[in-house]
């Protein structure tokens, strides 16, 4: 008998962390967006499954990790916002056991699923890990972490991010002992603090899977200077995000741009003291 069916706890994470939607569910034949089905393999030859959405002159090139309940399928309208909001080209992909993506969702998998979605898009853009935007939303942000702590980025945006996967589980199971028995813990906490790029995160108020103060101690734990907590008054975790939130993310990336070209090199490069001077600007 596997270990999961031994233990209950870890069978019910299983199911609370990786409840993938039927891939049913969802619309894989948009009519409102140009994509290119793109297929290639993690580090484990796992084959995976993506799209990719390019713009004809673009400003931002984004590597999207969608949340824990979420496939490439159901991901059109949000396409559809970083196309014509931020003139962006998007990679979205499906972690393994997700959409059309072979294998069983595990951390390290995840992890290895995102390295490998961001491999392909520097080899198809021709661009340096720097010069691309990780956008994470819930569990994607832990991908997105992990992704910027190896490699940097030209920003970091999280949305409906938990600092690390046992916070989360602590406050919505309190009942359990999740701190001692859970597997994939996701320390974003942690890895946050070995990026020193941009960071842009964003939370509802009334949250109710990962409460905002909770939400708030990545920001805060970023050693980074440019940085921006955008909080969305009320709003439960899987809400769409409101229209000012694009237009507050676009000035950001604008001014994460321009500190990237302080001087011709990534922000993440640059010491605290000329950070400093670009985040006034």
């Amino acid at each position: 008998m596997s270990p999961i069916a031994l233990n209950p706890i870890r069978a019910v994470e299983r199911l609370l962390v990786y409840p993938a939607p039927s891939r049913s569910k969802g619309d894989w034949s948009p009519r409102w967006i140009e994509n290119e089905d793109v297929w290639f393999d993690s580090a484990d030859g796992t084959k995976l499954h993506g799209w990719y959405v390019p713009h004809p002159e673009p400003k931002h090139v984004i590597l999207y990790s969608h949340g824990n309940n979420e496939h490439v399928g159901n991901q059109v309208n949000q396409l559809l916002r970083l196309q014509s909001m931020l003139d962006a080209t998007v990679l979205v992909y499906d972690y393994r056991g997700y959409g059309k993506s072979a294998g069983r969702p595990t951390e390290k998998g995840l992890i290895a699923d995102g390295l490998a979605a961001h491999q392909w898009l520097l080899d198809r853009t021709g661009l340096a890990a720097h010069d691309v935007v990780l956008i994470g939303r819930s569990l994607g942000g832990g991908v997105s972490v992990a992704i910027a702590a190896e490699r940097g980025a030209k920003a970091l945006v999280l949305d409906a991010t938990f600092p690390r996967m046992v916070d989360a589980a602590s406050y919505n199971y309190p009942w359990l002992p999740v701190k001692t028995l859970m597997l994939d813990r996701y320390d974003s906490l942690s890895r946050i603090t070995q990026y020193h790029g941009p960071v842009f995160q964003s939370h509802r108020t009334t949250d109710e899977v990962v409460p905002v103060h909770l939400a708030r101690q990545l920001t805060e734990q970023a050693p980074g200077d440019l940085k921006h907590f955008f909080e969305i008054p009320h709003g439960r975790h899987n809400e769409s995000l409101p229209p000012d939130y694009y237009t507050a993310l676009d000035k950001f990336l604008e001014r994460a741009h321009r500190a990237q070209n302080f001087r011709g090199v990534p922000l993440a490069t640059l010491p605290s003291t000329a950070s400093s001077v670009l985040q006034t600007q």
